[in-house]
């Protein structure tokens, strides 16, 4: 009887273990602040990125904002230039520019997108500022956690998440302000007057910053985030990565500051746990390499400032690669980053011209597809087409039309006028006739020219087929 039962309490403990191993419960993380050529380049990145995001709706541009994405109106202002839903083979160029762009500077440093410009990091470093601000450094926050509910526990950490709620409601104010007229908004919100669409992304977006700056962290990294999964499909051992000098730091130990390691017979480790401190995501570099790491680089300001107390060389946590490390050399420039740089260049510099050189009007012809052409009293060869005129432009315009491709062309437009409003399709009925004379194929390429009266540059051309009697080969 009693084998039976040591083999369920074996079995339980088994399936304990991998309960546990598979939800282990989150341990909190109190990253300590840290100074240095790292941490002062990740501040002015912080700086830089909130700076516009925060900035950039309220900037104006011909007495209108200059970013703003007119869902409603179907209008995308990037300042000068006006997207309309017909240009939107520009954000496949973009999109495609920013993934070429991950992979360059991934294959070259890491995760340097992760470490400095991600909006996780971003918001998360300025809710540790504040979450600093208030309760204290590091060993205050842990023991405040610590300490049972009080008073001043409450008041606390309450004036701590009202700053985080108001800066988070003012986070996704903005973002809405993107998509709608910031200065209609701030107007709205004085007056109670917001509307339920707008209430309702401020709000999400809002709860979405406070909790995942706020709560979430490293666990948006770690978890959430598919960019560390696949990651080391873009490393390779020429890859700069933050890397722990095993060789010079291993044996660790702790000892006075000025003696001799070599002495004591160890490295320069003194296993002050620091790095692991600063850490966001709460790794220990000296393991190596992990997918945890977000390539902030704390660990090497943290371990500089150790190495300058203790009288030791910098570097030895440090940005280096495997062959590096290995005595093979550092070869940053190699046929890998060459082809991503010559393609990145070059779809970017395409994309920018053909958005700088777009011309805002655009022309559509149909044929009428009742009736191949027609005979007309006159004798004349006539063919009908329905032409859609698209005005890109910011303004109205009228607009010439022309036709050629074969003799004696005569265009007839019913007597309509080609005027269009902004972001207006006009269709536009036209016939054109041909003398019979002048008709040697069944088929002919002929084209439809375009022009705004009032500014020559703005002008576009479609080709059509125009059909006759007469067979003969097609005209290509």
């Amino acid at each position: 009887m009693s084998k039976p039962e040591s083999k369920v309490v074996a079995t339980g403990a088994v399936e304990d273990e991998v309960e546990t191993s598979l939800y282990a419960k989150r341990i909190k993380i109190y990253p300590r602040e840290v100074h240095g050529v790292f941490a002062f380049w990740r501040t002015v990145g912080v700086f830089v990125l909130l700076g516009l995001y925060y900035v950039v709706p309220w900037l104006r541009w011909d007495s209108r904002q200059a970013v703003l994405f007119d869902l409603p109106g179907r209008k995308f202002y990037v300042f000068g230039l006006t997207f309309w839903p017909q240009d939107f083979f520009y954000m496949t160029g973009l999109l495609i520019v920013a993934a070429l762009s991950l992979f360059f500077f991934t294959a070259i440093a890491g995760r340097l997108w992760c470490g400095y410009a991600c909006p996780q990091t971003v918001w998360t470093e300025v809710f540790l500022w504040i979450e600093r601000k208030i309760e204290g450094d590091r060993p205050k926050r842990q023991k405040l956690d610590a300490a049972p509910w009080s008073a001043h526990k409450f008041a606390v950490k309450g004036s701590k998440h009202a700053v985080w709620v108001v800066f988070a409601a003012f986070t996704g104010f903005t973002f809405v302000g993107y998509f709608t007229p910031i200065t209609g908004i701030t107007h709205q919100i004085a007056t109670f007057t917001l509307g339920p669409w707008e209430t309702f992304w401020i709000i999400f977006y809002s709860f979405a910053t406070w909790g995942n700056a706020g709560f979430l962290r490293e666990q948006v990294c770690i978890y959430m985030c598919p960019y560390a999964r696949f990651q080391s499909a873009m490393f390779d051992k020429d890859t700069l990565i933050i890397s722990y000098d095993e060789k010079r730091g291993e044996p660790r130990g702790s000892r006075r500051r000025g003696s001799d390691p070599q002495e004591q017979g160890l490295g320069d480790c003194i296993d002050c746990t620091m790095c692991v401190q600063v850490c966001p995501t709460g790794i220990d570099i000296r393991e190596g390499l992990q997918y945890q790491c977000i390539a902030c680089a704390a660990c090497i300001d943290v371990c500089d400032n150790v190495m300058d107390k203790m009288n030791y060389p910098r570097g030895l946590i440090r940005y280096t690669t495997e062959n590096a490390m290995e005595g093979k050399g550092k070869h940053i420039l190699r046929p890998r980053i060459i082809l991503y740089a010559i393609v990145l260049v070059g779809i970017l510099a395409a994309t920018t011209y053909s958005m700088v050189t777009r011309v805002p009007l655009e022309l559509d012809v149909i044929r009428d597809r009742m009736s191949l052409y027609r005979e007309t009293e006159d004798g004349d060869i006539q063919n009908v087409y329905l032409l859609k005129i698209l005005n890109m432009d910011r303004v109205a315009h009228d607009y010439t039309l022309s036709v050629s491709g074969m003799k004696e062309l005569k265009l007839d437009l019913n007597g309509r006028s080609l005027h269009v409003d902004p972001g207006d399709v006009v269709e536009v009925p036209a016939r054109v006739n041909a003398e019979a004379d002048e008709i040697e194929k069944r088929s002919t390429v002929i084209r439809f020219h375009i022009q705004a009266t009032d500014n020559p540059a703005i002008k576009a051309e479609e080709k059509a087929r125009f059909l006759g009697p007469v067979g003969g080969d097609v005209d290509e």
